[in-house]
């Protein structure tokens, strides 16, 4: 079992450093890599599955000296998660970028070894370590370029990482004042409601800051300009998978060392997301620009995974939805991304309006796009509609019609500025515009986008596999 472990942290940071050394081969070490890393997550899938034990003590010293790696059912979900959709959109880089930009695979790979390594962590200093890894590589991949919007929302983004690391760092110090020790499973069984205030004052900063890095309305005012002014390989993986890292982070402190203290304000997350749905949703609604509409999407859509807090019990319910949320949002919005960044490469223009016409030209681009708006608006059989679905259960069983309701009506939102970008995009360009020079669609680019969006829908018809592997070493 330690080979999975280990080589899921090794394999991205050896093909990182080989892109650094020879930026010539980047692309081909990035898709050799990954592509034996999606097999590694498979097989670590497959054990956990079968009820092994999925731990390893790195250099043979374990908690609390030394360095203990663990997984279980959900760590296993978004390491396959995170592999599955960082392949494909790795080849849709290397067509993207064509050679012009060797810097993207060196970031690329570090940042997948900290996203790797931060999953499989099992005591709250050396997660802090993979954030400041994960989130220092995302800053450097958005900066990527160095045009003026780029490195304005690379500060942005760098303020924010650093402020929601740095209040993460100091809940880790208070709480290893109080225990003297930081590992997760030795920590689980001494928290306790009556636990001193130095401990209630340190989950308190910590979960600040992951919600801050998970860009959680009102904290999301790094993410827009991020993803929407960075390459659309990047904002792939920025609104695909950086912000569901900390978002584990949060599930899974309060699922195990926070859960006796966290009782009473369950309904403050579930309050902030349904703000980031209806927030999100009209900003979408309102954008001039494609990519910020996308990025505000991702804002609105990060909001369904916060309702779940109030809704988590014994039937699991509510983690099987957050879940499928993080699945179908992971492939949704790469493919909407991927998309986009079609769209804007063959037109040379970034709004709304610029996509008239483009039906006609780009079937494939406008379809993999609408499948993307079928997973986000929860129509079936996509995983979103199993996600919402699942969700809907779980608030029922509790009597939230409330978030009923919020879940809907986000749902109708979301097919509002799905169906603006499709409706532009069959209408004719206005006459002066017939004739501007357009670029030729590279098929590697459209076809990728495609693919993606269509695993976000088929992945609703495999969902008793994820819910199977949810419940695994839980």
């Amino acid at each position: 079992m330690a080979e999975p472990l280990v080589w899921l942290i090794l394999l991205p940071l050896a093909w990182a450093t080989g892109a650094f050394l020879v930026p010539a081969r980047g692309a081909w070490l990035a898709l050799g890599g990954t592509a034996a890393q999606l097999w590694l997550a498979f097989q670590l899938a497959a054990k956990v599955g079968a009820g092994d034990t999925a731990t390893h003590a790195v250099g043979g010293w374990g908690a609390p000296l030394g360095i203990d790696l663990t997984a279980d059912g959900l760590t296993a979900l978004l390491l396959i998660l995170t592999q599955f959709v960082a392949l494909p959109l790795f080849v849709y880089a290397r067509a993207y970028f064509a050679e012009k930009s060797p810097a993207f695979w060196p970031l690329a790979g570090f940042l997948l070894a900290g996203m790797n390594a931060l999953f499989l962590s099992a005591d709250l200093f050396n997660i802090y370590v993979t954030l400041e890894l994960v989130g220092l590589a995302a800053v450097g991949l958005v900066a990527m370029g160095g045009g003026a919007q780029q490195l304005a929302a690379a500060l942005r983004y760098l303020f924010a990482t650093l402020v929601g690391s740095g209040l993460y760092l100091l809940g880790v110090a208070l709480i290893y004042g109080v225990y003297g020790t930081v590992a997760i499973e030795t920590l689980t069984p001494l928290v306790a409601a009556d636990t001193p205030r130095a401990v209630w004052f340190a989950a308190g900063l910590m979960l600040v800051g992951l919600m801050i890095k998970t860009a959680l309305f009102p904290f999301h005012y790094w993410l827009p300009p991020a993803p929407g002014g960075a390459p659309a390989p990047v904002s792939a993986l920025l609104s695909a998978l950086v912000v569901k890292a900390s978002f584990y982070l949060i599930l899974r402190l309060w699922l195990g060392p926070f859960a006796p203290l966290v009782d009473v304000v369950a309904w403050l997350p579930a309050l902030l997301g349904s703000a980031a749905i209806f927030w999100g949703s009209w900003r979408a609604i309102r954008a001039v620009r494609l990519k910020a509409l996308v990025a505000w999407s991702t804002v609105a859509q990060l909001g369904y995974l916060f309702l779940i807090f109030p809704l988590l019990g014994s039937d699991q319910l509510a983690l099987h939805a957050g879940g499928m949320q993080l699945v179908a949002h992971g492939l949704a919005k790469a493919a909407m991304f991927a998309a986009v960044g079609v769209l804007i490469q063959v037109t040379g223009r970034d709004t709304v309006a610029d996509v008239a016409g483009v039906a006609a030209r780009l079937p494939v681009t406008l379809f993999a796009f609408a499948l993307a708006g079928v997973t986000l608006m929860g129509l079936p059989p996509s995983g979103g509609f199993l996600a919402k679905w699942l969700l809907i259960e779980a608030a029922l069983v509790r009597g939230r019609w409330d978030m009923v309701v919020v879940i809907l009506a986000g749902g109708l939102l979301a097919a509002v500025y799905v169906f603006r970008v499709l409706r532009q995009a069959f209408l004719l360009p206005p006459s002066g515009e017939r004739r501007r020079v357009e670029r030729r669609p590279v098929a590697m680019l459209e076809w990728t986008a495609f693919a993606l969006a269509a695993a976000s829908v088929l992945v609703g018809l495999r969902g008793m596999e994820i819910v199977r592997l949810l419940g695994a070493g839980a």
